[in-house]
């Protein structure tokens, strides 16, 4: 095996942040600063969407929830089958990314260089800081109390030479814990793993490998690789990287977070038969994806929209734009003549909205195409957001959500939308 030159080539010291049951831990300790008597986190206790809008979902659970077998992603009448007492809160996507934002900003004490990874997760390079906080296992033990003592909730740190190890050290055993997987553990700690362990190794794949009598990680790390490259072609190749342990990506500041595109999409508290009331449905979402774009000081050049009817078929459409852009009046515009364009008159159960081809803000090349007043919109999209990260999302709403018939939040919307930055209305 290969192995040897990569990993020389990559003497590193990485960090990953998880934290434990994210949006029932940042629920519970707002609850509990607000004067709250019982911690959500011990008790059998959920964060899901509504059965009456449809979007009856578990989306966290505490730990004795957990000892009752409920699972992230079932509904929630289920859920409540299994425990009758089952306390089911509401997401509070608004809540989620200043917790977000106070974990971020405590985390970059420890390296300039720190890379979300999504709303609850973010690597931390901390290669050369031990002169400065110690070895690293120490520094890790710092970090995990010091968030435990100033924000209230609990974390796990995962400690390797790169991404990949840092990362799977993370989820050996939680909550509150620090683990390491370096090189030389890997045959030890990370090997006996099943292989659906692996990151990027989803069911289908899980399957296959399965049916090749590749059962764990070791397995997949020792089996030849051109056996693999025959089966996966380029995949094969890279899954037998990561089961060896080698990765070599950098802890990248970059705020898009080298991710494909931000999506938003809800499920309608009720069948949608027009398209006027699609439009505010559809309006809704792009403003929350358009604010996420500018918060990661990104511009989109793809737009797509997704439809679900309410016998559960989908399909969707997209753009390539003549130019990119982050204001969401352009982002609408383009949502909405792709709703005309594809919707066959059906009753809507589900929409979303998606950009993708992302790319830095700081240069955005104009096109003859582009309106006069661009520059003014942009700068209105981002006094509007700066207000509504001040003073709430209520603090400024669009007309055409005055009657509250659809409403982001009576709607819904934000489903998928992890880091809805306390968008819209």
């Amino acid at each position: 095996m290969r192995i040897s030159g990569d990993i020389m080539a990559a003497k590193r010291t990485i960090m990953h942040i998880d934290v434990n049951s994210a949006y029932l831990s940042w629920q519970a300790v707002y609850d509990l600063q607000k004067g709250a008597d019982v911690d959500l986190r011990q008790i059998p206790s959920v964060v899901g969407g509504s059965h009456e809008d449809r979007k009856g979902i578990v989306l966290a659970k505490s730990i004795p929830a957990k000892a009752f077998g409920i699972q992230t992603g079932e509904v929630i009448w289920q859920a409540k089958q299994k425990c009758p007492d089952l306390v089911v809160v509401p997401p509070n996507y608004e809540l989620y990314m200043k917790a977000s934002n106070a974990l971020f900003s405590l985390i970059k004490d420890y390296s300039p260089k720190v890379q979300r990874f999504s709303v609850d997760e973010m690597f931390l390079d901390y290669t050369g800081m031990e002169y400065f906080f110690g070895e690293p296992i120490e520094a890790a033990y710092k970090i995990k109390e010091r968030v435990k003592k100033e924000l209230g909730f609990t974390i796990n740190i995962g400690i390797g030479e790169n991404k990949l190890t840092a990362k799977i050290a993370s989820d050996f055993k939680k909550p509150d814990m620090v683990h390491t997987l370096y090189q030389r553990e890997i045959p030890t700690k990370m090997w006996p793993l099943p292989v659906e362990d692996l990151f990027m190794v989803g069911r289908k794949t899980k399957k296959k490998l399965n049916e090749m009598n590749i059962k764990t990680i070791g397995d997949l790390a020792n089996t030849d690789v051109k056996f693999l490259y025959s089966r996966f072609k380029s995949f094969g190749y890279l899954l037998w990287r990561y089961a060896n342990g080698i990765e070599n990506s950098p802890v990248s500041g970059d705020r898009i977070m080298n991710i494909k595109g931000i999506g938003n999409s809800t499920t309608i508290k009720f069948d949608v038969e027009d398209k006027e009331t699609a439009f505010k449905v559809l309006l809704s979402l792009t403003e929350s994806v358009a604010m996420r774009l500018r918060a990661a000081k990104a511009c989109c050049s793809v737009v797509s929209v997704e439809i679900k009817t309410s016998q559960l078929n989908s399909y969707s459409h997209q753009r390539k734009l003549f130019a990119p852009t982050c204001i969401t009046d352009e982002i609408y515009t383009v949502a909405a003549e792709l709703f005309e364009e594809c919707w066959k008159g059906e009753k809507i159960r589900h929409l979303g909205v998606r950009v993708s081809q992302l790319s830095g803000d700081d240069f955005v090349q104009g096109t003859f195409f582009d309106d006069v007043n661009r520059e003014k919109k942009e700068a209105l999209d981002c006094a509007i957001d700066y207000i509504r990260l001040k003073y709430g999302k209520h603090s400024i709403i669009r007309g055409v959500f005055v009657d509250r018939e659809i409403s982001p939040v009576s709607g819904g919307v934000g489903e998928d939308d992890y880091a809805m930055m306390s968008s819209i209305l």
